[in-house]
């Protein structure tokens, strides 16, 4: 066991706590990585304000990158020094979906999480929560092998850690989720950090059309660095029409990477019959949707949700890496700014802003 710094939720919508805790030393599969860069994340976001419920105290964060200090007994694919990257899913992959390519949806997570002891104590003993079983908001945690990647070390850590979370999220969307056909029409709607990655997997995938929509105009200028062939400003009276505008009956595929039922239904009413909608943003709990059903009986379109990339996420880094390697994959681009880890909750402020697409945050300084 060993004492580090983490920033704490104490309570919902309060600053994140500055805090010395206990990290347990790592079980048999579990492996102790020394945090490098972690990436602020609208997931950690719903936590903390309590549009998604959370046990209290907890260390959030979770978009990981770190080098391994510590290793368990049964730990064979990883060294100490090792740069690597967290693979946020936990999998079992023997359930039927794993074995199926679908390791986001393993149906023994709760088990594969289950650990003898709380990997996270206060100094008197009580047990602090860790967001996806993570807590990245904390120079050391722990994680299982099956959860990290390894990387190459010619992508920096500050960057890499975009891998585990947005980027994995953003480009799995157009890949493994809506499967995006080459030479298809397609609509990102909401341009931050996960859209930008969507608008730069739409590219990847040999879209036509990329039309990014957000109403921020310097998102919009952004997104067309990333491979957006036309922008639309979401504050449009008929956002649906300004789209047919462009580019006649509608897109074949659109996604929401805002997380809310209005950007949803304008996901869906921005497609063309047969088209697919695909909703990537975390929408905040109790959150319902109303959409035309004659869009499903006359249009046949189709509605479909899309969690971490939708497929085999340890595999997907390594490639997303390569990618990022042959200049192909724009990372250096996302990140608007690098920030102490003691400026932390000033990171938080300027994500409520809209003004960047990613913050990240450096642990060792």
């Amino acid at each position: 066991m060993i004492d580090t710094e983490a920033a704490v939720l104490t309570a919902v919508n309060e600053p994140l706590e500055m805090t010395t805790i206990q990290v347990d030393d790592p079980e048999p599969d579990e492996v102790r990585v020394a945090v490098s860069h972690v990436g602020l994340c609208h997931s950690d976001l719903h936590y903390m304000t309590g549009t998604v419920p959370t046990d209290l105290p907890v260390v959030v964060g979770h978009e990981v990158a770190g080098v391994v200090e510590a290793t368990g007994s049964a730990v064979t694919g990883l060294r100490v020094g090792d740069r690597v990257v967290g693979a946020l899913t936990p999998s079992c992959g023997r359930c039927a979906n794993c074995e199926a390519g679908r390791s986001t949806q393993c149906q023994r997570v709760a088990e594969v999480r289950r650990r003898p002891r709380p990997a996270f104590r206060l100094a008197d003993g009580k047990p602090v929560e860790r967001l996806g079983d993570v807590g990245a908001f904390s120079r050391h945690t722990l994680m299982r092998e099956n959860a990290l990647v390894k990387l190459d070390d010619a992508v920096p850590l500050h960057v890499g850690c975009l891998l585990a979370c947005c980027v994995i999220t953003g480009v799995g969307a157009v890949f493994r989720g809506a499967r995006v056909r080459p030479g298809s029409t397609v609509a990102v709607i909401g341009c931050g950090g996960v859209g930008s990655a969507i608008v730069q997997g739409a590219r990847l995938a040999g879209a036509s059309a990329v039309v990014a929509i957000d109403l921020d105009e310097a998102r919009l200028e952004a997104a067309r660095g990333y491979g957006a062939t036309h922008v639309v400003n979401g504050g449009a009276e008929d956002v649906a029409a300004e789209v047919r505008k462009l580019l006649g009956d509608g897109v074949d595929y659109a996604f929401e990477a805002v997380g809310s039922a209005r950007t949803a239904a304008t996901a869906l009413s921005v497609v063309r019959a047969t088209g697919t909608a695909c909703l990537v943003g975390i929408a905040p709990e109790g959150t319902e949707l109303k959409v035309p059903a004659s869009d499903f009986f006359f249009g046949e379109k189709r509605l479909i949700g899309s969690y971490m990339g939708s497929g085999q996420v340890r595999q997907d880094i390594v490639q997303l890496a390569r990618l990022y390697q042959q200049g192909r994959l724009l990372l250096d681009e996302m990140v608007t700014q690098v920030i102490p880890f003691g400026e932390i909750n000033e990171g938080f402020k300027a994500m409520r802003s809209g003004d960047v697409t990613r913050v990240v945050v450096d642990l060792q300084a």
